[in-house]
């Protein structure tokens, strides 16, 4: 039987498929030390169960509006009134299942064939999938380690043609944990405030995960200019732990999209999962002193992560500002005899592929390989694990590496 065309220009998830197979192997009674996951190991806070169980006990299981319950809705304002000082209106918020959802309505009411979004990578694997799905075309900025997995803003304003519908904002970034500052963020401002045809998209779904006294900013918090265009992604699953709640919300002052979102998702899940947005209400609401502890405990294993890939040779790393993963360079120890081998033996003309499939087998070590977030020289090293089994995963990833020289 005849499958679409369309299954041709993607991939399946590379983090979701690496996780998959981890598990497997630790179902067989493999010791794998899981770097791929992209979800805090911390529990969701009881507060926000406590309001989830509340709700189904109190009978909240039914439909509710496509957009989401007024009392979410409101919550999200709140929230980015509160802690961005940006101010918006319930109807300028539509709830959807998670933030990946959330880009997927967003592109399929945005896009046409041919539109082009600009992408700054590495990214997000889902952002360039989610393009072509909605038949747009991805147009990528490379970045290198010497800049810092920074896009400029020549490279930014090199990339806008006619064609140009879109620009995707990710800071602090999944898989670099770069951070924008503002100055850098008003540069792309400026730029962007020539093209009144080019929507802003600000993927802010790490915000609350930065570090070292950096301050979070987005395009609408810094251009008035701007902010009609903005559309603001986010949801609850990295800051609140909220992974398997399956919660996101994009808000945009444009009345239009709003409906544009409302129509996509009527025709494709209809609402969020109904109890769970109670607990969102309470989670948006309540006391956000967890995410302080947790970042703590993420800054710690950040530092222990960056010392110790900075000792191994052939291993190039910066330290992240945000989020919960750091990305090393491989490069130079791609370069080796040994490493070529390996490549050989994996028929892999990637140079991330052959490393992740290695280690895997050799060191039963996963690590997402750099080639599904743009940049091959790369591989994602999520820390949200506790610190023991990271430092069991960088034993074996060093005997790994000095194995190549």
């Amino acid at each position: 039987m005849q499958l679409s065309n369309r299954l041709n220009a993607i991939e399946a998830s590379p983090t979701l498929a690496l996780t998959a197979t981890a598990n497997k192997l630790k179902a067989e009674g493999k010791d794998v030390v899981g770097f791929g996951a992209g979800e805090p190991d911390f529990d969701t806070p009881d507060y926000i169960k406590d309001a989830c169980i509340k709700a189904l006990k109190d009978g909240r299981t039914k439909y509710t509006p496509v957009v989401g319950i007024e009392p979410l809705r409101k919550a999200v304002v709140d929230y980015i009134k509160r802690d961005y000082n940006l101010t918006y209106k319930p109807e300028n918020v539509v709830i959807s299942t998670g933030g990946k959802h959330v880009l997927y309505n967003i592109f399929m009411s945005i896009l046409n064939k041919g539109d082009e979004v600009i992408i700054p990578a590495p990214y997000w694997v889902s952002y360039k999938d989610i393009v072509m799905l909605s038949e747009g075309s991805p147009v990528i900025l490379q970045t290198t380690f010497e800049s810092g997995f920074k896009i400029t803003p020549s490279q930014l304003e090199s990339g806008i043609t006619s064609k140009t519908r879109a620009v995707i904002i990710n800071s602090p970034s999944n898989p670099t944990g770069v951070v924008y500052s503002e100055e850098e963020l008003k540069a792309f401002a400026a730029i962007l405030e020539k093209h009144p045809d080019i929507w802003i998209i600000t993927d802010d779904i790490y915000a609350k995960l930065i570090y070292d006294g950096r301050k979070f900013f987005n395009l609408a918090m810094l251009s008035e200019k701007l902010r009609e265009r903005v559309i603001i992604a986010d949801g609850l699953s990295k800051a609140f732990s909220m992974t398997g709640w399956r919660l996101g919300y994009a808000v945009t002052m444009n009345t239009g999209l709003v409906k544009a979102l409302e129509k996509i998702q009527g025709q494709s899940t209809s609402n969020a999962t109904s109890f769970a947005q109670y607990g969102a209400v309470a989670a948006l609401n309540g006391d956000l002193a967890f995410i302080e502890k947790m970042n703590k405990a993420f800054i710690e294993r950040r530092d222990y992560l960056f010392e110790t890939l900075s000792k191994m040779q052939g291993i190039r790393v910066f330290k992240p500002a945000g989020a919960f993963y750091i990305f090393p360079d491989i490069a130079e120890l791609s370069k080796t005899a040994k490493f070529k081998q390996l490549m050989e033996k994996y028929k892999e003309t990637s140079v991330s592929k052959a490393f992740s499939a290695a280690l895997l087998e050799e060191k039963m070590v996963a690590m997402v390989p750099g080639i599904a977030f743009g940049y091959d020289n790369g591989m994602r090293i999520s820390y949200a694990m506790s610190l023991e089994e990271i430092k069991k995963g960088m034993v074996r990833m060093g005997e790994f590496v000095r194995a190549l020289y």
